[in-house]
Order: structure tokens, then C-alpha cells, then sequence
């Protein structure tokens, strides 16, 4: 599969994807629609952004791209992080870039706070969501999954939508 970032400062740019088949980069069409969103509500430019389960890295750098001011990036699998780290180089953004090797549910306690917006892209069959959003320091959050996603209390929900096999939540801190 040729991944591309779809828009903003580095349009075109190609990203590299590791092998296997726990990977499962999120789709153009719905990586448009989801920074599409965000953009027209407003909550991408300038942005801290959060991008857990990171993989490749896809939708924390197309949010670099498209006017966020930073992103941190969780992720433990080393062939993804081979791939994140050639994919921030790849698109010139390490200085506005951070990797956090490790699992989620051991770093989110380190992070700290201070986040804008969290992307949230576990493996599908993921079913912690009120576990993980109940711990994400950022104001608004981007979940992808298989299934319908249930924030759970604390969180509302902005917009959903399913996209084939996808289905995304937009969800704000109340």
C-alpha cells in the first residue's frame, strides 16, 4: 500500500509502512475526511497533538501537515518505529516531533498534560475505549475503529461516522 500525506506542508510526501499484519494504516479517504473535520472545527492549527497506537505515524504527521504545532508519538512495535522515525525525516518535521517508544497504557501516565487533540488508532478488536479515553490529556480526541466506540462519561460526542470497515469518533472533554 503507497501512503501518501494528503494535504498541507508536505502534500505528496510518501510514508513508508512496515510489514506485517498487525499493521493497518488508516485509509486515505478516511484520513481526509477525519483532518477534514478537524480543520473545519477548528481544532487542528497550532495544535499539541497526541497520536497513540502511532504505527507509521500517518495521522499525527498529516496533522503536523496540515498546521498542528507539534506532535508526540506512542508506539511499541520496532518495525514501527523504524517506519515513524523514516517518515518524520522523510517529512522534514523533526523538530516539531517526539517519539515515545513503549505501550500505551505504560506511558499515558508519563505523558503529561498539555494536549490539544489525541489520535487514537489501536489494533481493531480494541475494546478499552472508556479505560484509554478516561486517561488521554487532551481536549478533544479522534478514535478509529472497527466497532461503534464508546467514549464513555466525560467525553461528548462531535461527530461519527463509519467509512466501510472504519468507523471514527470526534469526541470533546465536557
Amino acid at each position: 500500500m503507497t501512503l501518501r500525506i494528503i494535504a498541507g506542508e508536505a502534500r505528496g510526501r510518501r510514508l513508508s509502512t512496515p510489514e506485517g499484519i498487525d499493521v493497518r494504516p488508516s485509509t486515505s479517504r478516511v484520513r481526509e475526511a477525519v483532518f477534514n473535520s478537524l480543520h473545519s472545527m477548528g481544532y487542528l492549527q497550532g495544535a499539541v497533538v497526541l497520536d497513540l497506537f502511532a504505527g507509521s505515524g500517518a495521522l499525527g504527521l498529516e496533522a503536523v501537515s496540515r498546521g498542528a504545532a507539534s506532535a508526540t508519538f506512542v508506539e511499541c512495535a520496532p518495525a514501527a518505529l523504524a517506519a515513524l522515525q523514516a517518515n518524520i525525516e522523510a517529512t522534514g518535521f523533526d523538530d516539531r516531533c517526539r517519539v515515545v517508544p513503549g505501550d500505551v497504557w505504560e506511558e499515558l501516565p508519563r505523558l503529561g498534560d498539555g494536549y490539544d487533540v489525541a489520535l487514537c488508532d489501536p489494533p481493531y478488536q480494541f475494546d478499552a475505549w472508556p479505560e484509554l479515553l478516561s486517561q488521554i490529556p487532551a481536549d478533544v480526541v479522534m478514535a478509529e475503529s472497527d466497532q461503534a466506540v464508546v467514549p464513555g462519561s466525560g467525553w461528548d460526542v462531535i461527530k461519527q461516522r463509519r467509512y466501510a470497515g472504519t468507523v471514527v469518533v470526534i469526541a470533546s472533554q465536557q
